[in-house]
């Protein structure tokens, strides 16, 4: 994981929102975190 996805991940998880991606594979493996796919 790069640290810009970390980033991303770790305020979608403490602030409890859910995370919108159209690239789910580098948050899919992170426990606790809600993925809200988009198709652009």
């Amino acid at each position: 994981m790069q640290l810009a996805d970390a980033l991303i991940a770790a305020s979608a998880l403490s602030s409890g929102l859910a995370l919108m991606t159209a690239n789910d594979k580098h948050y899919k493996f992170i426990e606790g975190i809600e993925l809200k796919i988009f198709r652009p």
